[in-house]
């Protein structure tokens, strides 16, 4: 699979197409793989009459079999025996179901220079020591959850410090304790070194508050930075915009604006979208994007709102090569957005109803049998 390595070894991360017949090569070897090495997947492509030499031009892309997130919160799909694999990892199972996803070798070692690179281009790696909040959960060998991982590992962007965890397992669950959180900050405004706040903005925005309701408020040190990663999900009910959030970040700890960063991306496709100064997810050279009307499943034109069906070929472990998201968005040109990348970028509206996703994931297992695992 050395077409992966060549991809995710690019460094002009936006340059998509110069990056296009290189995204191709890969796509053809990942859809080979997977059809040789996976029955159920092999089955898909047959049943939709799909084969990888039918992918020479990107607009090609479309017709590689979709599979929905919703699918593998149904079935265990992999191209490999689980020994083979560096680790498997789980959603974060907010719909009471949660994915199982197979990270193979190959694709840590195409991940780390990617996630290097996007680093360095968003101002994210630091050689100053940093302490880190993370708004997320304290990683527990019970915990396989992608996002956890994730967490994790942005940790060691700059040299942490130190690590407080919002979510503490106690007795079995994961509880929140904000107040704690709250009185950290506050701690660490006297520190020489700055603070990384990670986490959920659900959690950044209900632990501002708390601070708010405390009296508390703190001035973070110089180069102090906020990222944020995954979405509101079970909380979307009380989501707030952007700009009420980041003005409030600003309030309470001081952190200004250009040093708030946002990542997008998910465990069935766990490629680093880090949004730019204007705050717009670029599409990266390792994964093309696809907006799919939810009637017909027909690829849309730019600006036009339907299912965002997200494309890489970066896992060899588990047939992730183009899966459909539960969320609506669109796609707009990149020249537009005037931060200087020409990369079309993507702009998330929230969940769909899951009537047309559980139909479509319904249908693939239907084709599969009742096998819980291949």
């Amino acid at each position: 699979m050395l077409s992966r390595q060549r991809l995710f070894w690019r460094l002009a991360a936006y340059d998509l197409p110069r990056s296009d017949g290189a995204f191709l090569r890969a796509c053809r070897d990942n859809a080979a793989y997977h059809i040789k090495h996976c029955p159920g997947y092999a089955a898909i492509c047959r049943h939709l009459g799909f084969t990888p030499a039918q992918l020479q031009t990107i607009a090609d892309l479309a017709k590689i079999p979709v599979l929905p997130t919703l699918f593998f919160k149904r079935k265990a799909l992999f191209s490999m025996p689980q020994w083979r694999m560096a680790m498997k990892v789980t959603s974060s199972g907010t719909s009471g179901k949660f994915s199982q996803i197979g990270f193979d070798w190959g694709c840590i070692l195409a991940e780390a220079p990617m996630v290097v690179n996007l680093g360095f281009r968003h101002h994210l790696v630091s050689p100053k020591p940093a302490h880190c909040v993370i708004l997320g959960y304290r990683p527990h060998r019970s915990n396989h959850t992608g996002v956890t991982r994730t967490m994790f590992g942005l940790t060691h962007f700059s040299p942490p410090l130190s690590r407080t965890y919002a979510l503490n397992l106690v007795d079995g669950a994961y509880v929140p304790d904000l107040d704690s959180i709250a009185k950290a900050l506050k701690r660490l405004e006297r520190s020489p070194f700055p603070t990384r706040v990670i986490g959920f903005p659900s959690y950044l925005w209900f632990g501002l508050q708390r601070m708010e309701e405390l009296g508390l408020r703190v001035k973070l040190p110089k180069d102090s930075r906020i990222i944020l990663a995954g979405g509101w999900k079970q909380h979307a009910a009380q989501e707030v915009d952007k700009k009420t959030l980041y003005a409030l970040v600003n309030k309470t700890l001081g952190v200004p604006e250009e040093n708030i960063n946002e990542l997008f991306g998910a465990v069935e496709h766990p490629i680093f979208y880090n949004a730019c100064e204007r705050h717009h997810f670029h599409i990266p050279i390792y994964g093309r994007v696809i907006i799919r009307d939810p009637d017909t499943l027909d690829p849309l034109p730019m600006g036009k709102v339907g299912l965002v069906n997200l494309i890489s070929p970066l896992m060899t472990a588990t047939p992730t090569l183009s899966v459909m998201t539960d969320d609506l968005g669109y796609l707009t040109p990149g020249k537009d957005c005037g931060c200087g990348k020409e990369s079309p970028y993507l702009t998330i509206l929230g969940r769909v109803g899951m009537s047309d996703i559980q139909t479509c994931a319904a249908g693939a297992s239907e084709l599969l049998g009742k096998g819980e695992a291949f």
